[in-house]
């Protein structure tokens, strides 16, 4: 416990200033008893009284405060009292209101709680208020995305896009619209293109809390403050004359996403049209056939295109193209499919489409179709707005002119501002955007060839687009090669979303039809043989070295053995002596069949953290599909009271085996925590059991890549015209990108792969939390970021690489402030840093010439 020795200063009033010193002496003296007897509650309360009434004890009371704040809010936090926590974490913020420590554990309440928008802002205060701050950093750079999404920095710096935007704007200015709403204003770029086009009113509202601050921030350092008028609204809130004295004449919004529709556009311009804009210019004409002030739309209109390709990277995420893993059958009878195939199914909104860079797609994809248009809207046109939504659904079809494996169709747009400027996200443009991404899942076959007919149904409903039902006719005989289960048809929304909840409640008894959705990370797992292959030879080792029978030496751990399987063997005589089944865990996040490749492995007992029932049900069909005996695979969190303590030893008091670990997110982070994890499995551990994997050692090289700092940070003025805007949304910038692909990452490699750090979970005597690596430079050029990846070893023989072509995990790189310009034979010095899960990578040394 923190020193709570506080003394209060003598003042020379008379006896209420005396009165008031002994109730404070009183209240500190009970304070610290009741810390002694940890209630945590009211030593609170009667620092709070302190507090308020000796403001000159904080400094002294700081530390003993702040232990008796984060004690009493795990107590609250664990009794549900949400509010009651809030309310102290308040009181604390208004006594101290610029501690880094304070800000920092209420985001972490406010983060576990769900509140990510909220625990931000608190997180990025802490960093403001402590750039040195480790906790604080860590903590702000995972949740930055949901403050400012990384998307503003690539749209900031196209500035094609930009330059296109100004001048459609300055057009529709000039031509008489001088009243302008910007919706979505983000960092409020558009509304001052259209102040400087000279717009004589403009008014911005923006959602996001963090984006609305941004924004008065950067309009008031762009001298506009007092013209431009910024609304913390969503667009449908705004009336007039509350927020907006009248009608404005230009409504300028870029609220589209890959597919589009996605981020509300359709809805908010209907609302605009009919609450607060101007007539359009048709509808506005006198009598006399003049026309008054009307109102107008920028973009004006798009055009929709779709193209049906087949792409392997795209497959692998949406289908799974094994029917064993490991020597583990996956029956027919279950179907997996990701979520953009059963959104009619979830209880959350789903987009029925995935995004794309398809120009850096690992790879690379295959048109299989010509482009082919879906569909146009008018965005100046009211009623046709109005009918998108409820437009019927509309079919397409489209020749094939190249043989392949129908993977998905992928969507563009042309955005047409004007009559004269329009922005393409086609895939073979230099754009900021992505491009949507409709993967086919649910055919009997997916083999096209030359002169096949791809067909297709679109239609627009909760404000997306939708391209469902996507199969292919043969040119031979017209046959039409779509799935011939209905209740598995692509698009059959209600037979699907019927199944999925049956399959929640009840499980069908021949084991037939089960639909499993997976995310498309877990599907591109199950897609992942290495990482199966070696997980079974590893844990064969293990159970071998532990229980070294005639059974458990006649397996085949690693595909050469002899074949024979425990439960088999066991059958031969009934003499054999059956061993006592080792125990193994498998904690990793979401879908996993690990459990049941160790279940091959001989006489276990493997236990699944798998949560969702959907999940476990599956995993009951693969197991007994499999012949194994019904006690060898458990569900370890229905054992469990609370999911927080899911490493402890089985109910039987056996230590387990193997541990199985997350250690690597698919992002291309470390997993929060995990060296705590490990710490408390090894004590779980039967004598020469292991955890996997053992140990983890981390990779990097030094590269020069324009991209990674376009996509990191607002690169100056340049980009955006001249106005600026760089150092204020650049506050926000994180030094590690995520879910990276190297393969396909445009860069220029300036060194050798180097390990730079070593993360050992079965002995953290190896560890260090900081490490110098001297790495040489092999090309000349400017070092810009500093991509890494892992190797996880489950054992000295058998190792994993997070970076090979099979992996489903990503990749990540620290991005430098500042470019280092590099020769070859240079030297640089890295200070590699391991802080909980956060790795920091920085130059401690610039150029330096290597001595021979």
């Amino acid at each position: 416990m923190p020193n709570s020795n506080a003394k209060l200063r003598r003042s020379p009033r008379g006896g209420q200033e005396a009165g008031r010193r002994e109730l404070v002496s009183r209240s500190l003296q009970s304070a610290e008893h009741c810390l002694e007897d940890q209630d945590y509650g009211t030593a609170y309360a009667h620092y709070l009284l302190v507090l308020n009434l000796a403001p000159e004890l904080k400094t002294s009371v700081k530390e003993t405060f702040q232990f008796t704040l984060f004690k009493w809010a795990e107590e609250l936090d664990s009794l549900a009292r949400i509010q009651d926590l809030f309310n102290c974490y308040e009181q604390a913020l208004e006594l101290y209101p610029n501690d880094e420590v304070i800000c920092n554990s209420m985001g972490e309440h406010l983060f576990r709680m769900g509140f990510r928008d909220e625990a931000a802002g608190y997180f990025h205060k802490a960093v403001k208020l402590n750039p040195d701050f480790a906790d604080a950093k860590e903590n702000f750079y995972r949740v930055a995305n949901w403050l400012v999404e990384r998307w503003h920095f690539i749209m900031l710096n196209d500035a094609k896009r930009n330059l296109t935007y100004l001048k459609a704007i300055e057009n529709a200015v000039c031509s008489g619209c001088k009243s302008v709403l910007d919706i979505g204003t983000g960092t409020g770029i558009l509304s001052m293109f259209a102040k400087k086009a000279g717009a004589s009113s403009v008014y911005a509202c923006e959602l996001s809390k963090t984006m609305y601050e941004l924004a008065c921030d950067v309009v008031a350092a762009n001298n506009m403050e007092r013209e431009i008028k910024l609304l913390h609204l969503k667009s449908l809130d705004i009336e007039i004359p509350k927020h907006i004295p009248e009608r404005v004449s230009l409504v300028v919004t870029e609220t589209v996403d890959a597919g589009l529709f996605g981020e509300g556009i359709v809805e908010s311009l209907i609302h605009a049209w009919e609450h607060l804009l101007l007539q359009p210019k048709l509808q506005a004409k006198n009598q006399d056939g003049s026309t008054e002030d009307c109102g107008r739309v920028i973009p004006s209109s798009a055009t929709i295109f779709g193209m049906a390709v087949e792409c392997k990277e795209i497959r692998r995420h949406h289908r799974v193209e094994t029917q064993e893993v490991a020597g583990v059958l996956l029956p027919n009878s279950v179907q997996f499919f990701s979520p953009t195939y059963a959104f009619a199914g979830s209880e959350e909104t789903v987009e029925p489409y995935t995004t794309e860079k398809l120009s850096r797609i690992p790879g690379g994809y295959k048109p299989l179709t010509e482009p082919f248009q879906v569909m146009t809207v008018d965005f100046n046109n009211l009623q046709e707005l109005k009918s998108l939504a409820g437009r019927k659904p509309w079919k397409l079809s489209q020749p094939v002119t190249e043989g392949g494996t129908l993977d998905a169709v992928v969507v563009w747009f042309v955005l047409q501002l004007d009559d004269e400027h329009a922005l393409s996200t086609s895939p073979s443009e230099e754009t900021c955007w992505e491009q949507a991404v409709y993967p086919v899942q649910g055919l009997s076959d997916f083999s096209v060839k030359a002169g096949d007919t791809v067909m297709m149904e679109v239609c627009c409903q909760d404000c997306y687009l939708k391209i469902q039902k996507i199969s292919f006719s043969t040119s031979e005989c017209g046959m039409d090669c779509s799935d011939g289960d209905d209740t598995l048809s692509l698009g059959n929304e209600a037979e699907l979303c019927n199944a999925l909840a049956s399959l929640q409640t009840t499980s069908k008894q021949d084991g037939e039809g089960q639909v499993c959705v997976l995310e498309s990370t877990e599907i591109a797992l199950l897609n992942n043989a290495p990482y199966h292959r070696c997980f079974k030879a590893a844990m064969g080792k293990v159970l071998s070295s532990l229980n070294p029978s005639k059974d458990l030496q006649s397996m085949d751990v690693d595909g050469h053995g002899s074949g024979v399987n425990l439960q088999e063997d066991q059958n031969k005589s009934s003499v054999d002596v059956v061993p006592d089944p080792l125990y193994i865990l498998d904690v990793s996040e979401g879908f996993s069949i690990l459990p049941i490749i160790a279940g091959k492995l001989g006489p276990v007992k493997a236990y699944s953290s798998v949560e969702k029932e959907q999940h476990q049900a599956v995993l009951n069909i693969i197991s007994e599909a499999n012949h194994f005996p019904k006690e060898t695979l458990e569900f370890w969190l229905s054992h469990l009271e609370d999911e927080n303590v899911v490493l402890q030893r089985p109910k039987s008091d056996k230590l387990w085996s193997i541990i199985i670990l997350d250690v690597i997110e698919t992002s291309g982070l470390i997993q929060q925590e995990v060296m705590e994890k490990a710490a408390i499995s090894r004590c779980l551990l039967h004598s020469g059991g292991k955890i996997f994997p053992q140990y983890v050692l981390v990779y990097g090289m030094l590269v020069e890549s324009q991209s990674l700092l376009l996509e990191s940070a607002v690169q100056g003025t340049e980009p955006t015209l001249g106005f600026n805007i760089a150092p204020f949304i650049n506050q926000f910038k994180v030094p590690v990108r995520v879910y990276l692909d190297l393969s396909t990452l445009p860069c220029v490699p300036l060194s050798k792969p180097a390990e730079l750090l070593r993360l050992d979970l079965m002995n953290p005597l190896l560890n260090s939390s900081s490490r110098e690596v001297k790495v040489q430079i092999c090309k000349s050029g400017q070092v810009t970021a500093i991509p890494f990846w892992y190797h996880l070893h489950l054992d000295e023989e058998h190792s994993l690489n997070t970076s090979d072509e099979f992996s489903h995990w990503k990749q990540a790189a620290v991005v430098l402030d500042e470019p280092i310009q590099v020769q070859i034979g240079d030297e640089l010095v890295l200070e590699v840093q391991h802080h909980k899960s956060n790795i920091s990578i920085t130059v401690k040394q610039g150029r330096m010439p290597c001595v021979n």
